[in-house]
């Protein structure tokens, strides 16, 4: 099941996408949250007539850094020992179609394509074994990233975690295996990464492990599972656009902070 948030006429819901032509997209409005039970309504929308938000609000993004060894060796570095684990605040998330506005401090924004996981219930100190059970689905991500403040600055909470630094979207994916799935970038429509999620040093699985035994995930959290390599720059005008296998697309455009 595709699940997207869109708002309509001043109101927020959530619904069941359907069809398979992007021209003939429809939303089955859900009745209540996607992280409970819920019915699907039978009132359907055309996806067209609505505007997607982000498919989650979530309490925190919990990122993972150079989880590609392709990755890793063009940021000059090997993959780590462990994990690479930061945050991305809530504020830093918008929905496909939002503007990624261009931070006055850097002069190198990057973009980074990534699988991202929504987290369907609250858990902790999750085993492997039950790691999925855990997961509602999945969706397109872009880690958008200051590189120059990032090579500056020890913590990287400015360089990562700036204002529509998260652009995630356009909906989750509830039926999909995340274990083999083509992610890619385009830029003004020319490719800039091409990878596969097969490449990622460490799963799924082992990312949640790794990342509750120190906290607790709640319903619509989000983790970023890492960036192949191939990450470049974007310029004020660029229209920047995620695609991973078996999910969708996701495309916002960088526009001048005003």
């Amino acid at each position: 099941m595709r699940i997207a948030r869109f708002s309509i006429d001043g109101n927020v819901a959530f619904g069941a996408v359907e069809g398979d032509s992007p021209d003939s997209l429809v939303l089955d409005i859900i009745k209540g949250i996607p992280f409970a039970d819920f019915e699907l309504s039978g009132t359907k929308v055309p996806l067209d007539k609505v505007r997607l938000l982000p498919p989650v609000l979530p309490n925190k993004v919990v990122a993972i850094g150079r989880n590609y060894a392709e990755h890793a060796k063009e940021m000059g570095g090997a993959v780590p020992d462990v994990p690479v684990t930061f945050f991305k605040p809530s504020t830093s998330v918008i929905g496909p179609g939002d503007p990624i506005a261009y931070p006055s401090f850097t002069e190198e924004l990057h973009h980074e394509a990534e699988l991202a996981v929504v987290i369907g219930r609250m858990c902790r100190e999750v085993p492997r074994e039950r790691a999925r059970d855990v997961i509602l689905g999945y969706t397109c991500a872009n880690d958008v990233t200051a590189r120059d403040v990032q090579r500056r600055e020890d913590q990287w909470a400015r360089a990562k975690g700036f204002d529509s630094s998260c652009p995630l979207g356009p909906w989750i994916e509830t039926d999909v295996e995340p274990d083999d799935l083509t992610i890619q970038c385009t830029v003004n429509g020319a490719q800039r990464q091409l990878g596969r999620t097969s490449d990622m040093v460490r799963s799924v699985e082992e990312l949640i492990v790794h990342i509750t035994e120190a906290m607790t995930l709640l319903p619509g959290d989000v983790i970023l599972t890492g960036t192949p390599a191939g990450v470049g720059p974007l310029t004020v005008g660029d229209e920047v656009a995620v695609s991973i296998e078996g999910i969708g697309t996701l495309t916002n455009k960088v526009i001048k902070r005003g």
